[in-house]
């Protein structure tokens, strides 16, 4: 297993990193951007209901699987608007962030924010460590040699084309997520999992049903099979790139939470629109330091964390996304043949 070299003292990193904070609090780069949000906030539920309104007055016709395109991207973008609602981004109290990302993300998407918060924070606690990131727990895919040889004859096969599978398995991942928020929900027996499970079937009813009430059955079928499957692709090749391919923390070493955060997390080249498509996700580095940083700063953040890294020699991760997606390809293939993987010793 290729090895990257060793982290400087604990006090280093901890100093390093509260320089760095500083001069990010300094240039107000973690104030909130309520405007943005609510802007965003409108234009989606704005396209929403403009899509809705559309395929009502199209009626029962194949023209309204161009609505169920439109749909899918949106369902994205409020996703991205949840994530942000998760971390605190978008409002200074923690009631009013759940607030809206139970609206986002229960009602309109239809994933279990409660669920979801609970696994995301793990994975930012735990970036690239293989036994408590849940992000490297093998599922459909696998992340680690090890759980290659975990698995039967039938798995090694499956691992061994997963470079050539992950594609028709994105079109997967929205009905994955629906699936998992049901499974979770079913498990509580909170008061919080009683509201989460109501806006959930409400989204049911809206998303699954009320297509048949508007065209005939085959039709309908096709609708939300669109819907799902792009919605699922969209969802899926935006956080793909995120850390797949990038070294894991192996061993006792502590690296510290900067150095951890930076080597395990890879940016995306490209100008401001690269970032709406990606929903901020193309700055994974600087969203890994700065949690709560408002979507619309970590662009800023960038110039200021870049050259910081340079200063203290953290290899800092930037690439196109054709070559992001070409390294994650590469990887899938290397650990379904076994190969050895990058990681931090």
């Amino acid at each position: 297993m290729t090895t990257q070299s060793l982290a400087p003292t604990a006090a280093t990193n901890r100093e390093a990193f509260a320089e760095l904070s500083r001069n990010v609090r300094e240039g107000g780069l973690l104030v909130r951007r309520r405007g943005y949000y609510a802007i965003k906030i409108g234009t989606a539920i704005g396209a929403l209901v403009v899509l809705g309104t559309i395929a009502v007055v199209l009626g029962d016709s194949w023209w309204s699987l161009g609505v169920a395109v439109g749909l899918a991207f949106v369902l994205t973008q409020l996703g991205f608007i949840g994530h942000d609602a998760g971390h605190r981004q978008i409002c200074n109290r923690r009631r009013n962030n759940d607030a809206i990302g139970l609206v986002v993300a229960n009602l309109l998407t239809g994933f279990s924010f409660g669920w979801w918060l609970t696994k995301h924070n793990r994975h930012h606690a735990h970036t690239g460590r293989p036994a408590k990131d849940p992000d490297l727990a093998a599922g459909a895919l696998v992340y680690l040699p090890e759980q290659v040889r975990e698995r039967g004859p039938f798995g090694q096969w499956f691992a061994r084309s997963q470079a050539v599978m992950v594609l028709p398995l994105l079109f997967l991942e929205a009905i994955h997520l629906h699936v998992a928020s049901v499974r979770s929900l079913v498990r509580r027996r909170d008061r919080a999992a009683l509201v989460e499970s109501g806006l959930l079937v409400v989204h049911g009813f809206i998303f699954f049903i009320v297509p048949f009430l508007l065209f005939a059955p085959i039709r309908a079928v096709a609708f939300i099979i669109i819907t799902q499957a792009l919605f699922g692709f969209y969802l899926g090749v935006t956080f793909l790139t995120n850390h797949v391919g990038m070294p894991i923390v192996s061993g006792a070493t502590d690296l510290g939470f900067l150095r951890r955060q930076v080597l395990t997390s890879r940016n995306l080249s490209g100008r401001s629109l690269t970032g709406f498509f990606f929903g901020g996700l193309d700055t994974q580095i600087e969203h890994h330091l700065f949690p709560t940083m408002p979507r619309a700063n970590l662009r800023r953040s960038r110039a200021l964390v870049r050259p910081f890294c340079a200063e203290y020699r953290i290899d800092y991760a930037e690439q196109s996304p054709w070559r992001a997606y070409g390294d994650v390809l590469h990887h899938l293939r290397a650990v379904g043949l076994g190969s050895a993987i990058p990681a931090i010793d």
